[in-house]
């Protein structure tokens, strides 16, 4: 059986921790190098829900896409529930490993992920690293699709391929607009709509689109989004880590049983289809005829 610091450095040679962005908290959080390691999971997101699973499955290696502690802490006191998290962690001898934006640019990495569950053709990323010379790795990826879709058919496949959420998939845009080109951001990518222009697509589908942005993104031009849940965009991503992590479990004999957490963390529980329209202007009554001012909320 391998030992931790050898299965790390197999990660780390997926996604080194000198290419996640300087913001990043990534790399080994709990852990002894020379434990020995023969079971894995992989999840999204390190809370208490899945490091349970990781307990209950009898995992030695729990890696996830998102970090446990992006900010620092100064306590790991179980009073608080990530601090819960690193007990549970210790006491069960489970090591925490995260690749977060050294996965997103990974070739493979995040975005790839993505384009595979929806049978997109990737064709080169959206934002190229410039430190990669083959020009492959990157954030988001370009992508084509075999044969047109309308907006409508591109936003069902959608909420077929990725795992089912509360929220499912919000479209913006005409739904019977045709498809042909699609750029694809796992996680929140409305940072991105100066790149997604340029690029020419269609289409974009990421998460967390948010007012402001979105609304002026589609008046700036014919482009149709697709926004889905964060945690349903980056999940592909676990499937695709745990293929790669086996592929080198064979190459080195290491016999690892790599699993891939099936429960849903995303924080959305429910969802009410909304069913009431707004009034016309010209019938509402005199006392509501006035809009609030634009300035009375900040831009989100």
């Amino acid at each position: 059986m391998p030992r931790l610091s050898e299965v790390i450095a197999a990660l780390e040679n997926l996604w080194p921790a000198e290419r996640a962005e300087s913001w990043d908290a990534v790399g080994t959080v709990v852990g002894d190098p020379g434990q020995e390691i023969t079971r894995v999971l992989f999840a999204v997101d390190p809370v208490q829900e899945i490091v349970d699973e990781a307990v209950k499955l009898g995992a030695d290696l729990l890696v996830t896409h998102h970090p446990l502690y992006l900010r620092g802490t100064t306590t790991v006191a179980a009073t608080h529930f990530k601090g819960r998290v690193v007990h549970t962690l210790i006491k069960n001898d489970i090591a925490l490993h995260v690749a977060h934006t050294n996965a997103d640019t990974a070739d493979p990495g995040v975005s790839d992920a993505l384009a595979g569950a929806l049978d997109l053709r990737v064709v080169g990323p959206l934002v190229p690293d410039p430190s990669d010379p083959e020009g492959r790795r990157g954030l988001g990826r370009v992508c084509e699709l075999d044969h047109p879709l309308t907006v409508r058919e591109l936003a069902a496949r959608a909420a077929e391929r990725l795992p089912a959420t509360a929220q499912g998939i919000r479209v913006a845009g005409d739904p019977e607009a045709l498809v042909r080109t699609v750029a694809v951001s796992g996680g929140s990518g409305d940072s991105l709509f100066d790149q997604v222009r340029a690029a020419g697509v269609d289409a974009f589908l990421t998460a967390d689109l948010r007012h402001h942005p979105a609304s002026e993104a589609v008046l700036h031009s014919p482009l149709a989004l697709l926004d889905a849940a964060h945690w349903a965009t980056e999940w592909p991503w676990c499937e695709l880590a745990a293929a790669q992590l086996d592929e080198i479990s064979d190459r080195h004999g290491w016999d690892l049983r790599v699993h891939v957490s099936k429960t849903v963390t995303d924080p959305w529980t429910a969802h009410a289809a909304s069913t009431a329209h707004p009034t016309p202007a010209t019938t509402l009554p005199a006392s509501a005829s006035r809009a609030p001012s634009d300035s009375a909320g900040a831009p989100n």
